[in-house]
Formats: structure tokens, C-alpha cells, sequence
């Protein structure tokens, strides 16, 4: 009799585990609104707004010379990251992260990095591409961008959400942010993470996984 209930217990629980094994993974991504994120990281114009919020249009330039607007990135999902190459403290760390994310999709013909000067009348095209090889970027894959400043600073402000002062890409203006941005193919907010630590940077990947996992199960129902 000891044995029976033995033996049963342990199929029920073999039965339980292979039960919970056998489920998809439930996990998916939030969609941010301007009403979900620091207020402190949001335009004022956008605060609080509860709408179905996308990256903006832009038109940029690219370390290969080319330009770079949204069509570009139709059904892409992306990281966005904002940096400036002559930049001693945060930025070559980000960079050096985005080198292990790049690595872990390089067979993604769906993935992009998107890198934005913050300082685009130093950060040339030339500049750009030395600093893209210094980073062993895919070029195809990793776009460094340049353009005008107040296009730049209003995607920081108004699409992506990721700084936390105000301004209006004057002169004067100046920003520096450590976030990365996981933003999907319909150009929705997904994902902040601090790109100067190891652990969000792997959190990142993982939530990369994820999101392409949803497409793939969306795409079979």
C-alpha cells in the first residue's frame, strides 16, 4: 500500500511539472502611454495622456550617409539609444552593451539598433562610421544617426520619452541619458532600461526574446 501511494504521488507530480512545462510562456510586454511613464521623462504637452502613442516620422542620416526615416523600419523592432562619440563617461559603456545585444540577434534580419547623436554638428557621417567600427557595428543592423539637433531632441522628448530635462534643441540645449528603448514594429514603447548595467542590458535581450515570441504566436493564430 506504502508503495501505491508512493507511486501515485510521484505521478502526480511528474504529471503537475510536465503540466507547467508543456504552457506557453505567459509573460508579454507592457505598451507604454505618455500617462504610463515618470512624468519627469515626458514632454509636458504629452503628460498624463492616455493615447495610442507611436515613435514619431524623422529623417536622419546614417554613418553609412543614408537617410533614415521610418519607412526604414517598417516591420523592424528596435532599441533607441541616445550618445554622443566624444562622451568620457556613460556612453562607450552603452555602446560596449549594445555590442553584446547586437551579437545576440545578428541573425535578425528583423532587429535594429538605432544610436542618436546628441551632438550631431561634431558627430559627422565620418565621425559616425569611425565610432560604428570602433563598436564593431553590423552596418546594416547598427545605425549611428546624425541631423538636426531639434529633430533629434524632439524623438528624445516627444516619441521616446528618455530624458528627464526640458528644452528645446537650442544651442544651449544639451541632453544625456543612460536609457535604452525597446520599441516594436508598430512603433510602440515597450521597454526602459538602464544601459549601463549588465543586468537591464540582459534583461533587454531577454524582452527582445519575448516580444518576438508574441509576433510568432500572433502570426499562427
Amino acid at each position: 500500500m506504502k508503495s501505491l501511494i508512493a507511486f501515485i504521488s510521484i505521478f502526480i507530480i511528474a504529471v503537475t511539472i510536465g503540466y507547467f512545462m508543456l504552457l506557453p510562456d505567459q509573460r508579454t510586454l507592457p505598451i507604454y502611454q505618455p500617462g504610463d511613464i515618470n512624468p519627469r521623462l515626458v514632454d509636458p504637452s504629452l503628460q498624463m495622456q492616455q493615447i495610442d502613442h507611436r515613435v514619431g516620422d524623422f529623417k536622419l542620416i546614417n554613418q553609412l550617409g543614408d537617410t533614415i526615416s521610418q519607412l526604414d523600419l517598417e516591420g523592424q523592432t528596435y532599441i533607441a539609444d541616445f550618445f554622443f562619440t566624444r562622451c568620457p563617461t556613460i556612453c562607450p559603456v552603452m555602446s560596449t552593451n549594445l555590442e553584446s545585444v547586437q551579437e545576440s540577434f545578428k541573425s535578425n534580419k528583423d532587429f535594429k539598433i538605432l544610436s542618436h547623436s546628441v551632438t550631431p554638428e561634431a558627430d559627422s557621417v565620418s565621425v559616425l562610421m569611425d565610432y560604428a567600427e570602433l563598436h564593431n557595428a553590423n552596418h546594416k543592423q547598427w545605425w549611428f544617426l546624425t541631423g538636426p539637433k531639434t529633430e533629434i531632441y524632439r524623438l528624445a522628448r516627444k516619441s521616446y520619452f528618455s530624458v528627464l530635462d526640458e528644452g528645446d534643441g537650442g544651442m544651449q540645449d544639451f541632453i544625456h541619458t543612460e536609457n535604452f528603448v525597446l520599441v516594436d514594429r508598430e512603433k510602440r514603447l515597450r521597454g526602459y532600461y538602464d544601459g549601463t548595467k549588465e543586468k537591464e542590458v540582459e534583461r533587454l535581450i531577454e524582452d527582445v526574446k519575448i516580444l518576438f515570441d508574441e509576433y510568432k504566436s500572433t502570426a499562427k493564430n
